[in-house]
């Protein structure tokens, strides 16, 4: 059993920054490609960028690309992602994705385990 818990999001002004943080805990927790995904109300589950099992490869989304960066840390069983010049569509709920074979890996069903969300919510 995996168990993923995301921390660090909150309210912030267009144009600033937010860290969001996933750790993993249960055997082979970190073994796997992970990513990130956000909801918005209203909308799909949408892929945010992706992480391979040790880290040296990367991949974003259209939309996100240049501004958000996603990184892990095996050691310590973390995965960040360090959003920057944010947006009011960045707006959403934004999930903690482990569990994928595959890599690079946009679709939310290969993926194995999720958290429960934290809310990025970015004003104008």
């Amino acid at each position: 059993q995996v168990h993923l818990v995301e921390s660090g999001g909150g309210l912030v002004q267009a144009g600033g920054s937010l860290r969001l943080s996933c750790e993993a805990s249960g055997r082979r927790g970190i073994n796997y490609a992970m990513a990130w995904f956000r909801q918005a109300p209203g909308k799909e589950r949408e892929f945010v960028a992706c992480i391979n099992q040790d880290g040296v490869s990367a991949y974003y989304a259209d939309s996100v690309k240049g501004r958000f960066t996603i990184s892990r840390d095996n050691a310590k069983n973390t995965m960040s992602l360090q959003m920057n010049s944010l947006k009011p569509e960045d707006t959403a709920v934004y999930f903690c994705a482990g569990g994928s074979m595959w890599y690079p890996n946009i679709d939310p069903i290969r993926y194995g385990y999720w958290g429960q969300g934290t809310q990025v919510t970015v004003s104008s």
